[in-house]
């Protein structure tokens, strides 16, 4: 294992429904993070069609399949391991899903979402399966947003009870589009959960949301706002993001 990993996280923009825009973003975002040494890039939840975009059904591909290989394809390029999460489509269903790709262009993690939101369920299928996996970085857990909210710590628990050094979490982190952040700051809700786990296992805590609007689902016209954000092993903030819903950024952090 390495003693020393530099993070990037790519607070990107995600556009409902532009896949190639939205794939081509992400690519950027990770041939800048292997220009600047990093070793693994977290990008975020549902960066090829965005989170509960109503078509997905018909613009979804399967895992491995085209979405996955033009990242695999990127994370070879740049030798770096790449965390994204992708719409999955397997026979009639769709997943709301997460890979970790290594630095040589191979999927070695793949996760479903299981603890998704009630009128997202309409359009993804739970997860069934929790795991993580052995890197040259430390062992990589991968969870997906709402997997980590307070009430699902016990998923966060049992990725820490599996060893993970270091649990990496795609994220659509939205807002209704009134939220005033000055008065009603975002990220509290997710620093003490991650805190939590952090502290307890030893073990760093990674979420990257994406910036833009929602388009579909209960939430459409709320807004995808960033503040993505690392906690260290001893509960420290090691990096956050800037909020807003045009608050695109690669962020770098060592731990």
């Amino acid at each position: 294992m390495k003693q020393k990993v530099r993070i990037a996280m790519g607070q990107m923009l995600v556009e409902g429904g532009e896949l190639e825009a939205n794939l081509s973003r992400a690519c950027e975002m990770i041939d800048h993070a292997g220009k600047e040494g990093c070793d693994v890039i977290v990008l975020p939840e549902c960066l090829d069609l965005g989170w509960t975009y109503p078509g997905a059904g018909k613009l979804a591909h399967p895992i491995p399949g085209y979405c996955s290989e033009r990242l695999c394809n990127a994370a070879k390029k740049s030798t770096i391991h790449v965390v994204a999460g992708l719409t999955e489509k397997s026979g009639k269903r769709l997943y709301n899903a997460a890979i970790v790709i290594s630095d040589k262009g191979e999927i070695i993690l793949h996760h479903r979402k299981i603890n998704e939101l009630d009128f997202a369920l309409e359009l993804y299928t739970s997860g069934q399966k929790l795991n993580a996996c052995d890197t040259k970085l430390g062992k990589v857990g991968l969870a997906i947003c709402a997997d980590l909210r307070p009430e699902q710590n016990p998923l966060g628990h049992s990725l820490g009870l599996m060893g993970t050094t270091f649990l990496l979490s795609p994220c659509a982190w939205a807002v209704r589009p009134n939220h005033n952040n000055d008065s009603n700051p975002y990220g509290q809700e997710w620093i003490d959960p991650y805190r939590e786990i952090a502290l307890k296992y030893n073990m760093t805590v990674v979420g990257v949301s994406n910036v833009g609007p929602v388009t579909g689902g209960e939430w459409n016209g709320w807004k995808c706002i960033g503040c993505s954000l690392a906690i260290g092993p001893d509960g420290e903030i090691l990096a956050q993001g800037a909020y807003g819903d045009d608050a695109e950024e690669l962020l770098i952090f060592e731990v």
